[in-house]
């Protein structure tokens, strides 16, 4: 917000103000942009330094008190904001799409959105190294006092994925309009993952105004192409990082949440920290067959060969199996559940076959239990009076930890039983070994969440996604996957989808978990 005081200051005394005027819960952190904009005109038109600020703080409660209860019942909470809201609603203005095909991509809107948190974040970017790889993927380094100590990284990314065409008029709000509007930011990369990477910032610039300094170095990557797998951003990134360090002592990336309204646990938020990921595998799947005109049908048809073999795939999913992290979720969930269903989480000697079944039959949980098939594409035919000779497909993998691609194919040929049929596969990367629920990572990330967030519940999850972190294993095992912002159960599913948005609650909060991150991490 141009114009506006110092952040961290100005952070610090709306938190002040809404004690004062009896904001709490839900509200506080949470004012209208109006009021920024009155306070801030005021000491700016008066000329008033940052230290006056701090030397007159209880009158700028005093003033923020009266104007609340003046002006509250007449202002739109609608348009209710914070600072970093309002940063994270600039961020989505920038169209940072990815595609496949790279030439579709607006580079220009890569840079203008590398210039926007230079002007932002201007301390951040003149203090800590800065590192530009690949063209538009960002590494920061901030360099820590005892250079023994191994660094830390933080791992997030800025492109965002396409809008699905025909899909724009079901937006509340276009996608890249970034509105701030019923106490929520909307638009695309809300949530995936501008938001991250706005609140890292936000963190860092906070701890920087306030004279912190770690004693590990600490890293930031700001990936441009996570959304396509990564192959210039991250890898690069990796790469230097490996001839730099050799090793890091853990790594946060994205993955795991906050979930408010957790079905086993209505009453507590459950902090879910990602220990491990599926693997991503696409196949190709290709027939042949006779070719002549729809007249004369034949028996070898192309389409109707692949079709059984997607349809078998389709069929015969892969047996479920209950697993780390996921039999560690359960078991951390069960210690605060009572009853039947706690022993059973908890007593999973007992009740593993049970719970398998009961998570299988859910098509959210069975991506826990199982390897997922997903039939995504099919290719055949040039006219509708023409038999096709060749049929193509693309089915799309999810695997367990512990499942190869090599794995994979097997299975798949076995599943199919048609040797007509060809399948062959890209050079897919195995996912990352499950991380140690005991290692350092963990129990630093846990600390930060039980200091903003006392009464959650903090447990080991699974990703069923696949994100960047492939690319790091290099260089540790230990990677700790979690997003620091708070969702709803329902917006879960508005990652990548339509209508995706966070609330200016969860962005601020996601603040103050960024920064009790970096603390955490720093020693």
């Amino acid at each position: 917000m141009k114009g506006s005081p110092d952040g961290a200051f100005f952070y610090a005394c709306r938190k002040s103000i809404a004690t004062e005027a009896g904001v709490t819960g839900s509200s506080r952190g949470v004012f209208n942009v109006k009021l920024y904009q009155t306070l801030g005109a005021y000491w700016l038109a008066h000329g008033i330094s940052k230290d006056e600020w701090e030397a007159h703080l209880n009158k700028l409660v005093l003033v923020g008190t009266l104007l609340l209860g003046g002006m509250t019942s007449a202002l739109s909470w609608s348009e209710e904001s914070s600072l970093a809201a309002g940063h994270l609603a600039e961020a989505i203005r920038f169209p940072t799409v990815s595609y496949q095909d790279s030439g579709q991509m607006d580079l220009p809107a890569f840079r203008e959105f590398q210039r926007f948190l230079r002007s932002t974040y201007s301390e951040v970017f003149s203090t800590l190294d800065v590192e530009i790889i690949a063209e538009h993927s960002l590494l920061l380094t901030w360099k820590g006092q005892d250079l023994s100590l191994k660094p830390v990284l933080f791992d997030s990314h800025y492109d965002v994925v396409p809008i699905e065409q025909g899909t724009q008029s079901e937006w509340t709000h276009p996608p890249f309009n970034g509105v701030i509007d019923q106490g929520y930011v909307w638009g695309r990369g809300a949530l995936d993952d501008k938001v991250t990477v706005i609140t890292t910032l936000e963190a860092v610039s906070s701890l920087l105004k306030s004279g912190f300094q770690p004693e590990r170095t600490l890293l930031f990557s700001f990936a441009h192409d996570e959304e396509i797998g990564g192959a210039q951003g991250a890898v690069n990134i990796a790469r230097i990082l490996k001839q730099r360090y050799g090793s890091l002592e853990f790594m946060v990336g994205e993955g795991g949440l906050v979930l408010s309204d957790n079905p086993f646990l209505s009453d507590r938020s459950v902090a879910m920290v990602g220990l491990a990921e599926k693997t991503y595998v696409t196949l190709t799947l290709k027939a042949e067959g006779e070719g002549g005109h729809s007249s004369t049908p034949v028996n070898d048809n192309a389409i109707i060969r692949l079709a059984k073999a997607v349809t078998a795939l389709h069929e015969n999913p892969f047996k479920p199996r209950l697993q780390p992290p996921v039999s560690e979720m359960l078991a951390t969930v069960g210690e605060h559940i009572g009853g039947v269903q706690g022993f059973m989480m908890r007593n999973q000697w007992l009740s593993a076959p049970l719970l398998t079944w009961t998570l299988s039959r859910d098509r959210v949980s069975n991506a826990l239990v199982r390897s997922t098939t997903a039939v995504t594409m099919f290719n055949a035919g040039i006219k509708e009076n023409v038999i096709s000779q060749k049929a193509e497909a693309k089915v799309n993998f999810r695997l367990l930890p512990g499942v190869s691609p090599e794995d994979l194919i097997r299975d798949v040929a076995d599943i199919i039983d048609d040797p007509a049929i060809s399948i062959t596969s890209n050079d897919w990367m195995q996912g990352p070994p499950v991380s140690d629920v005991e290692g350092v990572g963990f129990q630093r990330v846990a600390a930060a969440i039980h200091s903003v967030l006392p009464s959650a519940v903090v447990t080991p999850s699974m990703l069923t996604a696949t994100t960047d972190t492939v690319h790091y294993v290099g260089l540790t095992e230990s990677i700790y996957r979690f997003h620091p912002y708070t969702l709803p159960s329902d917006d879960v599913g508005k990652v990548h989808g339509t209508d995706e948005r966070v609330a200016v609650d969860s962005v601020d909060t996601a603040v103050e978990l960024s920064t009790e991150l970096i603390r955490q991490a720093s020693f």
